[in-house]
């Protein structure tokens, strides 16, 4: 009997962890997090112009090894141009960049009246 009653409490107590709610992501690291999954995103886009400029290559030195053994070639495939995706720029996302602007005259404003409020007495 006790031995089935240690299996059962330990399965009982990592259920209840597993059920266990984590709090949410602070806004810092939700921004961490989509910049991760941006950057993660270019690279993927990195890797494929990489593997598409090596696929040109392979293709035009086949090609060539072909021709200059006098094997016929059959019919060249135009296939579309590699896409560079060029250096990692990470945007601000609009919420963040649209609240950011407006909020620095803001309080520009709201403190002169507070600094003038101050000198008077």
């Amino acid at each position: 009997m006790k031995k089935a009653f240690i299996p059962a409490l330990v399965l009982s107590l990592a259920a209840g962890a597993a059920l266990a709610k984590l709090p949410p992501l602070s806004d810092e690291a939700k921004a961490k997090a989509d910049e991760a999954k941006a950057k993660t995103a270019w690279n993927d886009k990195v890797a494929a112009y990489q593997l598409c400029k090596a696929s040109d290559r392979v293709a035009a030195r086949t090609l060539a090894e072909q021709k200059k053994a006098g094997k016929p070639v059959g019919e060249v495939v135009a296939t579309p141009a590699c896409a560079d995706p060029g250096p990692f720029v990470y945007p601000l996302p609009e919420a963040a960049a649209t609240a950011a602007a407006p909020a620095a005259p803001a309080t520009a404003t709201a403190a002169a009246p507070a600094a003038a409020a101050t000198k008077k007495p």
